[in-house]
């Protein structure tokens, strides 16, 4: 089998520059590079942190992601493709950072197999964060 690595995930958005602007001052990425694809008629940002990239797209013409996407319980329910997720040490110190940065929280789950939460970027994408349970 052929090797790979993880390089990115997409999300489409509304406004380009309000979504670098979230990502920058909510996660703390930085801005990659801009460019625009034609063949999707999108301006299209990478940004970074670490090694971790998001692909945002404003595409012309695009429609606003459906109601039932912005709720994690019910996005489970459509077929798709349906967040990233990330690792952080500390759900509580993490759910408290977001909180006063007024991040949209959409979902806390503490459970016995692991806890975790779903926040929502300035276009209502999900991004899911958890704690790996103590061993």
């Amino acid at each position: 089998m052929a090797d790979f690595v993880f390089h990115h995930a997409g999300v489409s958005v509304p406004d380009l520059d309000a979504a670098i602007a979230w990502y920058q001052r909510v996660l703390g990425f930085t801005l990659e590079k801009r460019f625009y694809i034609e063949a999707a008629r999108s301006h299209t940002a990478m940004v970074r942190k670490g090694p971790l990239r998001f692909e945002i797209f404003e595409v012309e013409g695009a429609a606003l992601l459906p109601e039932d996407r912005r709720h994690p319980p019910r996005d489970v329910k459509t077929h798709g493709n349906k967040h990233a997720a990330f690792q952080v040490p500390d759900l509580d110190a993490f759910l408290a950072e977001m909180a006063q940065k007024g991040a949209d929280i959409a979902f806390v789950v503490r459970e016995s197999f692991g806890k975790g939460c779903f926040i929502r970027d300035c276009a209502g994408n999900l991004i899911e964060f958890v704690e790996e349970p103590e061993a």
